[in-house]
């Protein structure tokens, strides 16, 4: 078999990339194919798996026809700026064409080195691409916006981090891998033709009914946004960080990009930041929406000369664009807290819905366990309240959050038992902890052992079932278990 690729982003002016092919591996073996994913983007699976699949997969073969390329971007990096970054140990093969019509890019990581590889191997450790393997897929199965891990190889070879370990590469499948970054890359060097290249590209790929709309960048802004906050909204509701909302790890696309020091929050820590060197605490969970709000103001700044030609009114339009964000992320995280509670969005159930924030964050209560606790209520208080209790260091806080909930259900009338379902819908019994994706990843890189891996992706692409021969999985790290710190495995 042979895989169709276009080459939409290759066909771009040269500034946009460096051609070059993957750098081949030793020995090339395959530790996880998402044959699902393969069949919905119309690859045969017996090809994926096969030898001439995993030459592809690994970056031994271009493929007739590929145009292998690394894309160039900028970013801000903890507000600082970098003027150049890129992908420094990936490569774009090209485009798919889904048997649906959408089209997605194919991404290698951990490739090779690139142009822009500042000095680095271009390689990547078995461990982090284990990791993104799974967080990719059990974020998809909680149904938030992300790319998708269609591969795992391991490469036969070692990378030297701390230490030598295995090496690994990941094949990424995204809707484009178009950032905030790449807009920054040009506008900020003074490209501004650039950036009305790209932004035409992304009105193409990601919103063609705009094309032919007179404020058509405009329009292209408020659906980035309204993507963004979407995201950092669903994000926050499940409980997960991020980890490092650089620019260069926004994608436009409003998909989750990039996991690197990403995690769960295991008790509702509202300031809670994992990256190792997130020492401030600048993308803590709490901090999500400013940031987003924070970077989106960059790519106003780099599309103003689109918006208007009179730079004051450019200003004035991107500020009153960027004057809507906020309350925007207010409705759409509120809307999703009233859910998590089984009540219709309204003041008097956000209201409701953040006091029982409050009340976790005051006595360590477990986030993602508290709410499925919680959906598992009936409508008078009983025996199926002691599990939500016992989250709670002092449990009347709970009874009298409950009773207040109890009341305002009583008044709303609907079913109890649909409640029920609707909240089991939407608040997980499990998420991927950090101390699990560690485990997945150590496992991965000191035995060679992959079995962790598969496991976990059982249990994690099924997060909204109770799963009772899994409960080890949603049970909170033991003391020795915590993983405060995550790193962005490069």
């Amino acid at each position: 078999m042979t895989i169709k690729l276009l080459h939409q982003y290759a066909g771009l002016p040269d500034p946009f990339h460096a051609r070059l092919a993957p750098t081949p591996v030793a020995r090339a073996m395959p530790i996880a194919i998402n044959t699902s994913l393969g069949k919905r983007l119309g690859l045969d699976p017996q090809w994926l798996t096969s030898a001439d699949g995993l030459d592809v997969l690994a970056g031994n073969r271009v493929m007739p026809g590929s145009r292998p390329l690394a894309q160039a971007y900028a970013g801000h990096q903890f507000a600082n700026w970098v003027p150049q970054l890129g992908d420094g140990r990936a490569h774009l093969l090209g485009e798919i064409q889904a048997p649906d019509g959408r089209i997605v890019d194919l991404q290698l990581k951990g490739s090779g080195p690139t142009p822009f590889s500042r000095g680095g191997d271009g390689r990547s450790s078995i461990g982090p691409a284990v990791r993104e393997y799974l967080a990719t897929e059990a974020m998809a199965a909680l149904g938030v916006p992300t790319t998708r891990a269609l591969a795992v190889v391991s490469t036969g070879e070692q990378v030297l981090r701390d230490k030598p370990e295995p090496g690994g590469i990941l094949c990424r499948v995204a809707s484009s891998h178009v950032r905030i970054g790449t807009f920054e890359y040009f506008a900020r060097n003074g490209h501004a033709e650039h950036v009305q290249t790209l932004a035409d590209f992304v009105i193409d790929r990601h919103d063609p009914d705009l094309a032919e709309q007179p404020d058509r960048y405009l329009q292209l802004f408020d659906r980035v946004a309204r993507r963004t906050t979407a995201l950092v909204a669903h994000w926050m509701s499940i409980g997960f960080v991020h980890g490092v909302m650089n620019t260069d790890n926004i994608a436009v696309s409003g998909e989750t990009l990039d996991y690197g020091p990403f995690g769960f929050l295991d008790t509702f820590a509202p300031d809670t930041a994992f990256s190792y060197i997130d020492r401030r605490g600048r993308y803590a969970w709490s901090r999500q929406p400013a940031i987003a709000h924070w970077n989106l103001a960059r790519l106003a700044e780099c599309l103003l000369p689109l918006f208007d030609s009179d730079p004051n009114q450019a200003i004035e339009k991107a500020n009153d664009r960027l004057n809507r964000i906020p309350g925007d992320f207010e409705t759409e995280f509120h809307a999703r807290l009233c859910r998590k509670i089984g009540l219709e969005p309204s003041d008097e159930a956000s209201a409701l819905a953040l006091n029982l924030l409050q009340r976790m964050a005051d006595n360590a209560a477990d986030m993602t366990l508290s709410f499925r606790a919680l959906s598992h209520l009936q409508a008078e208080a009983g025996e199926d309240d002691l599990n939500a209790r016992a989250l709670f260091n002092t449990p009347e806080e709970f009874d009298q959050w409950a009773a207040e909930w109890r009341s305002v259900c009583l008044r709303d009338g609907r079913d109890q038992i649909e409640r029920q379902r609707q909240m089991q819908g939407v608040n997980p019994a499990f998420v991927l902890r950090n101390h699990l994706a560690q485990r997945a990843a150590d496992a991965a890189v000191n035995d060679q052992d992959f079995g962790p891996l598969h496991e976990m992706l059982r249990v994690f692409t099924r997060p909204f079932q109770d799963q009772p021969e899994f409960v080890p999985y949603q049970q909170p790290p033991k003391p020795e278990e915590v993983v405060a710190n995550t790193f962005c495995g490069t």
